[in-house]
């Protein structure tokens, strides 16, 4: 697969039905390694290995309702209280971010609620804070690491 934006990390690959497959941690099964996956799974790594959020937090591929739609988050990283931290939108390294992959994201944190966003497509990183008063958000140059809090 394509070199990302992320650390190295290891992992572990099998063949299914002539597809690669890759074995994803939080699910516990081998899921069929797309492009879009590939960054998935490097960012749930960076998240857990590089800042340390317990992977009892964060949870992938749910399906989320806005309105009448049924959409899926790619990344969602918990409080300890069961409200949401951050929401990560993940695209494959050849789409490019745009503003609609902002807005995205945005729709989908309006049901959601979280206090971070992070947006890559593996080589570049966009990280946000929300800003609920003002109804905007701060770009940060990093998402805050885990610190053990309600």
């Amino acid at each position: 697969m394509q070199a990302l934006n992320f650390p190295h990390y290891k992992f572990r690959f099998k063949n299914n039905q002539n597809k690669t497959a890759v074995f994803d941690k939080l699910r516990k099964k081998f899921v069929i390694l797309t492009p879009e996956e590939w960054v998935r799974q490097n960012c749930v790594r960076f998240i857990s290995e590089e800042k340390h959020y317990p992977e009892s937090l964060i949870n992938v591929e749910k399906q989320l309702k806005i309105g009448e739609l049924t959409k899926r988050y790619d990344v969602v990283v918990f409080k300890n209280d069961g409200s949401i931290h951050l929401v990560v939108e993940c695209k494959a390294p050849n789409i490019k971010i745009t503003q609609g992959t902002f807005d995205q994201i945005a729709r989908y944190n309006m049901s959601l609620n979280a206090n971070y966003l992070m947006v890559t497509n593996g080589i570049q990183h966009y990280f946000c804070q929300m800003d609920y008063q003002n109804e905007k958000y701060k770009f940060l140059p990093e998402i805050p690491a885990f610190r053990n809090r309600p």
